[in-house]
């Protein structure tokens, strides 16, 4: 099958190889050229000296050319970004394609998801179905065809079945299926806010028993968000939800953990944001998982906190001491 894939960042071209491996036609697409002037000479752009296999000559920056070469239009940019991109393909679509989404997040000040976003930025006559692929993964652990699995979610069964075939691979990428696009993204989206504030306490030197009770605890407001957002809250508990969750709140992979913990040790987050290679989702997650609380009167004492933090310019040890200072109650799960 021909695969176009939309950003050739470290997720990207990771997937890519993944793709490749899997015997499908790739086309990668960045506005960066040296990305793809490296991909085109066979190397990792994210991770130097890393060679891919089959790959070379695979990229482009030409818009135009990515969207006719693929039948799956695979989505790997910031969240930020998405509905620019969008705007720029809808134009030079000439037949239906399938949307595959590999971003995590959710665009704040409107709390709309991908899904949501392709739906209003793409002529419905172009959408042959979209499909969230999200779950605990790392791009530096598939690169070197690490152990993986992930959810393919999609409000269309048929589609996630078939993505569910093309990513899949027997030897490291064994993908499952979800009827719950829902849950799926919203899940993929809220825990890197709840890997932001991890970071934080690792910053702050507070240790296992932290992380372990912010992990615990994350993972029911990203419940609440889920069931207020139509979602199931089963999927909470799945791949897309505290699995991914374990992974980025836990991990130096993780940007969001890397990110929480400068700020934790004292860094201005603005700074923080700047000096990262790649975008910090997490810390527009906050405000989107905040602004979706907002509007759904949700308790969500850790998003709120993170939010003050980031946003209102709360030190990290007072945002704490408000968290401990909340009334004693019983814990509901």
């Amino acid at each position: 099958m021909k695969v176009t894939l939309i950003g050739g960042g470290s997720w990207g071209t990771t997937l890519a190889q993944v793709l490749t491996d899997n015997n499908h036609d790739c086309l990668i697409y960045d506005i960066n050229k040296e990305f793809v002037r490296m991909i085109n000479c066979g190397y990792h752009p994210f991770f130097p000296g890393l060679e891919l296999e089959g790959i070379q000559s695979k990229a482009t920056f030409n818009l135009d050319t990515a969207i006719n070469h693929g039948e799956i239009i695979v989505l790997s940019v910031p969240t930020k970004a998405i509905r620019s991109v969008l705007k720029e393909i809808n134009p030079l679509l000439t037949e239906p394609k399938i949307f595959v989404n590999v971003s995590k997040g959710i665009e704040p000040n409107t709390s709309k998801r991908v899904s949501e976003i392709v739906e209003e930025e793409i002529d419905p006559k172009y959408i042959k179905g979209f499909a969230a692929l999200t779950g605990p993964s790392h791009a530096e652990e598939v690169i070197l065809r690490k152990l993986t699995l992930l959810v393919s979610a999609s409000n269309d069964q048929e589609i996630a079945r078939t993505v569910q075939h093309v990513f899949s691979n027997s030897e490291y990428l064994r993908v499952y299926t979800s009827d719950d696009l829902i849950g799926c993204e919203i899940g993929g989206a809220i825990k890197n806010a709840i890997a932001v504030v991890s970071g934080v306490s690792t910053g702050l030197g507070l240790g296992e028993n932290t992380r372990a009770a912010l992990i615990s605890r994350g993972v029911l407001e990203i419940v609440r968000i889920i069931e207020a957002m139509g979602g199931k809250k089963e999927t909470a508990f799945g791949l897309a939800g505290l699995g991914d969750l374990i992974v980025t709140a836990s991990s130096e992979n993780s940007r969001n953990f890397r990110a929480g913990r400068e700020i934790g040790k004292g860094e201005k987050v603005d700074d923080v944001i700047a000096n990262s290679a790649q975008t910090v989702e997490g810390v527009r997650a906050i405000l989107a998982a905040y602004e979706i609380g907002q509007s759904h009167n949700l308790s969500l004492p850790i998003i709120s906190a993170a939010y003050d933090v980031i946003y209102k310019g709360l030190s990290p040890r007072e945002a704490i001491t408000a968290l401990l200072s909340r009334d004693l109650k019983s814990e509901i799960i």
